[in-house]
């Protein structure tokens, strides 16, 4: 398991770049949209014409599988299902839940994609804290789980996947936490392909923290900085001119 105190290094190497954009986006974002701008921005960061970003916000309902995915993971297919290159297997996208996808030039800051992980990991932990929820890794599962004994012996739930893609050294996709989504909507999926019993997902909401998506982002915001550097907003487009 990656040592979490090295983690603390991983923005170093980007000191005096710009810093990362912080993008926050209100409407439901349909994923093939989401996807276009990931490909763009990615493309640009690569060939240094455009700072890295972070980029907040929510889809539809959707089943998105990952490179790892088997045709077994998807139960029913209750929403679109759309293949994607990120790692990982089958997961669950929707309202009340905070999508982050992360456009960060691994090369420059640091070329280690387990530490980068790691890191991702660290982040999110950090932001559940701000909420009083103990959120833990776990050397054969990627993601964050909360452990849940009333409901039996060893119980654990999911509450943050990460799946991320790397093209041409900086990443794409990112991290999924559930703040308060429709928790039966993963039921049509085996999640991340994790089939053990003991194993679930969980929410801000179903473990009792009535946070909003506000919060949480003002969370996210202030333990990003701490891991990876600075953030700017994304300034405001200029309205046009005509009309």
């Amino acid at each position: 398991m990656v040592n979490v105190r090295d983690q603390l290094d991983f923005g170093l190497q980007a000191a005096g770049f710009p810093p990362v954009e912080w993008r926050v986006t209100e409407r439901l974002v349909p994923y093939d949209d989401a996807l276009a701008v990931m490909e763009e921005r990615a493309a640009a960061i690569a060939g240094e014409s455009a700072s890295e970003l972070v980029w907040l916000l929510e889809h539809p309902p959707l089943y998105t599988a990952g490179t790892s995915a088997q045709p077994t993971g998807l139960l029913e297919p209750r929403f679109p299902v759309y293949e994607t290159g990120r790692g990982g297997e089958f997961t669950y996208h929707g309202p009340g839940q905070r999508v982050v996808y992360l456009m960060l030039h691994i090369k420059q800051r640091r070329p280690d994609v387990r530490l980068f992980v790691a890191t991702l990991e660290e982040w999110l932990i950090r932001t559940l804290a701000a909420f009083n929820v103990r959120g833990e890794r776990r050397e054969d599962r990627v993601g964050v789980w909360v452990a849940r004994p009333e409901r039996g012996a060893g119980h654990e739930d999911k509450i943050a996947a990460i799946g991320i893609r790397l093209k041409r050294w900086v990443s794409l996709h990112g991290v999924a936490l559930n703040i308060d989504p429709d928790l039966s909507h993963f039921a049509g999926i085996v999640p991340c392909g994790v089939a053990d019993a003991r194993y679930g997902v969980t929410s801000l909401a179903d473990l009792g923290h009535t946070v909003t998506t506000a919060q949480v982002d003002l969370a996210l915001r202030r333990e990003f900085e701490g891991l990876f550097g600075a953030t700017q907003s994304a300034r405001p487009r200029p309205r046009s001119s005509r009309g």
